[in-house]
């Protein structure tokens, strides 16, 4: 606990104050903080709320008593994970680009896809606002004029995914976002949510040098 092993048994701690590892692995002793993973659908707002009525991730959680916000964002036409939470500190360091924590999307591109897309990507594109680098690429299916592709970066530029591949000659026709640092989506359903695991929280603390 707060860097001492703790080899009395029924010690008190400060959960909001106490800095809690087992195993090496930090876990969340505040039963006020809450870590949500959604599968944000197509067409939802990253918003807890909107003024015009459209649906919105908030619309998911609208029931439960605490003040949940979203970590970063997915524009309104791509869908995928999306983290809530309360915890403001950790949020906030995970879009922080110095913490530079890595996203995995797929995406449905216009075809064919050049053997030195990759390479290209890898070495970087120069966008308006600045040059953006892959930090993995790799070419998952081709079916007649369109392709599935999984990209890895740790940019979180507005819309970078889609003006990265389209800068590059593939506009993006579906976009889903499958991972954020340790957290994926796997089979969880569109419009569904879960708690995170002790495993992933205690990554996300680490990513996020807490």
């Amino acid at each position: 606990m707060n860097g001492d092993v703790v080899h009395e048994q029924g010690l008190r701690i400060d959960p909001s104050r106490a800095v809690v590892l087992v195993d090496g692995e930090r876990i969340n002793v505040r039963a006020d903080l809450v870590y949500l993973a959604v599968n944000k659908p197509r067409g939802v707002l990253s918003a807890m709320s909107d003024a015009r009525g459209r649906p919105t991730v908030g619309d998911y959680v609208a029931d439960r008593p605490e003040r949940l916000f979203h970590v970063g964002r997915l524009d309104s036409d791509s869908e995928g994970l999306l983290l809530l939470t309360n915890d403001g500190e950790l949020a906030h360091r995970l879009t922080h680009p110095s913490y530079s924590v890595m996203k995995t999307y797929l995406a449905e591109v216009s075809g064919p896809i050049p053997r030195d897309l990759g390479k290209r990507l890898r070495a970087g594109v120069e966008l308006d606002d600045g040059r953006v680098e892959v930090d993995e690429f790799r070419v998952l299916d081709v079916t007649g004029g369109r392709a599935l592709v999984e990209i890895v970066i740790h940019e979180g530029r507005k819309h970078v995914v889609r003006r990265l591949l389209a800068a590059a000659g593939h506009p993006v026709s579906r976009l889903v976002r499958t991972a954020v640092g340790p957290v994926r989506l796997g089979h969880l359903r569109a419009g569904t949510l879960r708690r995170l695991s002790h495993k992933e929280l205690s990554e996300l603390y680490r990513l996020a040098g807490l």
